[in-house]
């Protein structure tokens, strides 16, 4: 398990700021800013009610300053009593509109920013789901995964710290400089003689924050996706002893990132200290030409407090923006590699203009000529042609590699043929919509994956139009009932993830009752009565004979006792179909199924000879043989 290939892009083609969390944009992309209107437009009045709310917090701030001036000169220097308690209560009333009004303007961002973020991430999700199978071959889980966790979470900066704050900063600073401006010009240009070298600073500190950014973002998504593979391959970690090797790897890529974090606090906290320091050596030069002029009797008392007031509120708007760079960056960072998912465009998508729709299933297959390749230069299908009639039970064998899976993945439409034409029920499967075509071939994998929830949500699958009475009956249908029953909630027993309290048999019943639920006019089985229990296969086989009954099905199988009984087997050998016939047929031609045969039940040279081993070590003997529930009536060779 390659730390460096977890940290890796997609495996093809060029990278993209989908793929690569290097990738790091303007600090501010006007094209980005305009696609993600779409979705602060419907939050608008939520912002207008922040904008205004910083406002009415500015307007607060920046009138106590000059409250304390009229206070000392007014009041405490001329010796005057009078008034001050009306003062105080002005000041006093600036605190809490100001107090009042901040939470008003942060919840109405953070809001904002939240509706925004729900809306974007649920966006995302959808299109994920609409997305192909060869998209997921090429990017890995982890990545994907902190496209739609980490890199929108960053967006809540850009609401909380980011648009509005701008905006206020700026107008703050000015409305400051206007103000000491007009209190005393020459005091004025002396506290903005630090400003130049805050500039300076921002910007030299400026690239090396964007690089450290750069690296936190590749090693969060490098984390991601080792405990995404780490995590799902734990049963053979530890079957294999390999904890400690993926310690190790988890210790170095958790390394960089501590690492990666810990250079930006030292550029973040090096860059506040300097900003604190100019701020303190701006303070002193305030207070020692300010004092100069009122001993000059050039400057009042309270305007050089009042100076001191601004200056600390001027030095934090500035420092605020020159954080807000980096906010920004990671916002724009994020919304390009967001943006970049979201225009992938899925390649097997439903025709605009779709075939006339029979309105009965028949299950009649064609595979005409087929040619597949995942890759361009490694094709797994030669000119593939087969038909499967309506009703017929047809198996496919092979060893590994020999392109079985592709057919289902073809079938199904998860991949579209590179060359030929696959027809169900004389229709080109491009030509029907993409929820007609899978509502019509059920599949029932070696895998069986089952979601968090109950055992009556597995089995309806998200059809919401399935009534508990039909799920029953399904379940009834295939001996999953007894077993549900057992459980102590029935059919509302919670389903742990993937399935971790039920047994494999268990899981094997709840995914024959999904398919019969659902009513497909063709079945595809893939290895999907391997890895059970002789107490359970029993079950299996009825349930299959149930499954199986007035459908099409195409049976994929590894082990050759299962499909002995099946109308025709189909024999692929490195892409090609090289025989076809029936399990007696074939053993007598003596070709490939033949050596496949006697290499699953270790027949010597004298039973291929045509001695009397097989009738000894028939597939009824040798595995449980499913010839029953296929075709009764078929004698095993």
């Amino acid at each position: 398990m390659s730390a460096a290939r977890l940290g890796g892009a997609g495996r093809t083609g060029a990278r993209t700021p989908a793929d690569d969390d290097r990738v790091l944009g303007k600090a501010y992309d006007a094209r980005l800013a305009r696609r993600l209107r779409e979705y602060i437009l419907p939050e608008r009045w939520l912002m207008a009610l922040s904008v205004t709310l910083m406002f009415v917090v500015m307007g607060a701030q920046l009138l106590q300053p000059y409250l304390i001036k009229l206070l000392i000169d007014d009041h405490i220097v001329a010796g005057r009593a009078r008034g001050i308690g009306r003062l105080a209560l002005v000041f006093l009333a600036m605190v809490a509109i100001e107090l009042t009004a901040r939470y008003g303007q942060i919840y109405s961002m953070e809001r904002t920013g939240q509706n925004v973020i729900l809306a974007l991430r649920q966006r995302l999700f959808a299109h994920l789901q609409r997305l192909d199978s060869s998209f997921f071959d090429r990017y890995p889980v982890g990545r994907l995964m902190t496209r739609v966790t980490t890199d929108i979470e960053s967006l809540a900066d850009l609401f909380s710290s980011g648009v509005v704050s701008l905006l206020g900063d700026s107008v703050k600073l000015v409305a400051i400089i206007a103000i000491l401006w007009w209190l005393d010009p020459p005091l004025a240009l002396v506290t903005l003689a630090a400003a130049p070298v805050l500039f300076l600073l921002s910007y030299l500190f400026r690239s090396r924050i964007r690089t450290n950014y750069r690296e936190v973002r590749a090693r969060i998504a490098r984390i991601n996706a080792y405990l995404q593979e780490a995590i799902s391959g734990m049963l053979l970690v530890q079957l294999f002893r390999r904890e400690r090797e993926n310690e190790a790897e988890f210790r170095g890529i958790n390394k960089d990132h501590c690492d990666a974090e810990l250079t930006s606090v030292v550029y973040e906290s090096s860059f506040s200290a300097l900003i604190e320091l100019i701020g303190t050596l701006a303070t002193a030069l305030i207070v020692w030409y300010g004092g100069g002029q009122i001993l000059r009797g050039a400057l009042t008392f309270g305007t050089l407090v009042a100076f001191l007031e601004y200056s600390g509120r001027f030095f934090g708007p500035l420092r605020d923006l020159s954080s807000f760079y980096a906010v920004m960056q990671a916002a724009m960072a994020s919304l390009e590699r967001i943006f970049a998912l979201l225009d992938t465009r899925p390649a097997i998508i439903s025709p605009a203009a779709t075939a006339p729709d029979p309105g009965r299933q028949v299950g009649r297959i064609d595979f005409d000529r087929v040619r597949f390749a995942y890759h361009p230069d490694q094709p797994v299908l030669h000119g593939v042609s087969f038909r499967v009639a309506a009703g017929e039970k047809v198996a496919v064998v092979g060893a590994t590699g020999a392109g079985k899976t592709t057919l289902i993945k073809l079938l199904i439409r998860l991949y579209d043929p590179t060359g030929g034409v696959i027809r169900l029920d004389g229709i080109d499967l491009r030509d029907l919509p993409l929820a007609s075509l899978r509502r019509r071939i059920g599949v029932v994998m070696q895998d069986h994956v089952l979601i968090s929830g109950t055992i009556a949500s597995n089995i309806a699958f998200g059809d919401r139009a399935l009534s508990r009475e039909a799920i029953v009956e399904a379940a009834r249908l295939v001996h999953a009932d007894p077993f549900i029953r057992s459980l102590p909630r029935g059919y509302d027993e919670p389903v742990r993830e993937r399935g971790g309290n039920l047994s494999v048999g268990q899981k094997q019943l709840i995914s024959f009752a999904r398919a019969l639920a659902y009513d497909p006019g063709v079945l595809v089985l893939d290895e999907a009565t391997s890895s059970v229990d002789s107490e359970t296969e029993a079950l299996i086989q009825d349930a299959l004979h149930r499954l199986l009954q007035g459908r099409s099905a195409v049976i994929i199988a590894h082990r050759l006792a299962t499909i002995v009984g099946a109308d025709r087997i189909l024999v692929f050998h490195h892409g090609r179909l090289v025989e076809e016939g029936t399990h007696a047929a074939l053993l007598r031609h003596g070709g490939i199924y033949r050596r496949l045969y006697d290499l699953q039940f270790g027949l010597d040279e004298e039973a291929r000879q045509g001695r009397r081993a097989p009738a000894a070590s028939s597939p009824a003997e040798a595995a449980s043989d499913l010839s029953a529930v296929l075709r009764p009536e078929t004698e095993p060779v």
